[in-house]
């Protein structure tokens, strides 16, 4: 069996998690400026140690699988700048976006992950992030919560609507049919993969189908929102 696959993926994964923390810093940056609650404040902060966490934990996999190559960090990622003249507006499309939609998903995903993982290292990565992944989920749908309490709040179920089409296409790239390395996969994946944590590709385009049904519908609904 060849590890090359687990590392490039974990070797990625530290990257990804890196990137994380550098934007919860950002957001939570936001929410002092805006003047939001101290207890979504604090829980921002305390996503941003566990992505830290998240990252050194990939490292150890990455290493584990043979890994000695530093990850691939893209400082142009590490951070948000504003975009709108409205500080609650630029929280609005990074909460959406990146906890509401990013970290839902997520969810979904690392169960599918860590279920056929035996692997010691990559086992106690996943089941540390899985744990990890459904407050960072939580965050953002409660952070959104008190966004519409905001003096935008008015406008945004409008916005979501408005912004869903671009927003579907941006999930799809990550994780659905924009992907090419998705639309082409053929799904074929080693239980020895598996066992590090791998999934095959198209199987993360089909938990994205899945959770726009059964977690972004509902969840939007709920708060009056229609995508």
């Amino acid at each position: 069996m060849t590890l090359q696959r687990v590392r490039h993926e974990w070797r990625a994964r530290i990257a990804a998690e890196y990137t994380s923390a550098a934007i919860t810093q950002q957001v939570t940056l936001w929410l002092i400026q805006a003047g939001a609650p101290p207890d979504l404040i604090e829980a921002g902060l305390s996503i941003v140690g566990d992505e830290l966490a998240h990252s050194r934990l990939s490292h150890e996999v990455y290493v584990a699988a043979g890994g000695t190559e530093p990850p691939a960090l893209d400082r142009e990622q590490l951070g948000m700048a504003r975009q709108h003249d409205v500080l609650e507006f630029d929280l609005l499309s990074a909460i959406v976006r990146v906890f509401c939609l990013g970290e839902t998903v997520a969810v979904p995903l690392f169960k599918h992950l860590r279920e056929p993982c035996t692997e010691p290292v990559a086992r106690d990565a996943l089941d540390r992030i899985l744990r990890d992944e459904v407050r960072h989920r939580d965050f953002g749908w409660d952070t959104l919560d008190w966004l519409c309490t905001t003096a935008i709040g008015d406008a945004i179920a409008g916005w979501v609507t408005a912004q869903w089409p671009a927003m579907r296409r941006e999930l799809a790239a990550s994780y659905g049919e924009l992907n090419t390395v998705i639309r082409t996969d053929s799904g074929e994946i080693s239980d020895a993969d598996r066992a590090w944590g791998l999934a095959a590709p198209r199987e993360y385009a089909e938990i994205l189908a899945r959770t726009i049904e059964r977690d972004y519908r509902p969840r939007f609904a709920t708060r009056g929102i229609a995508i």
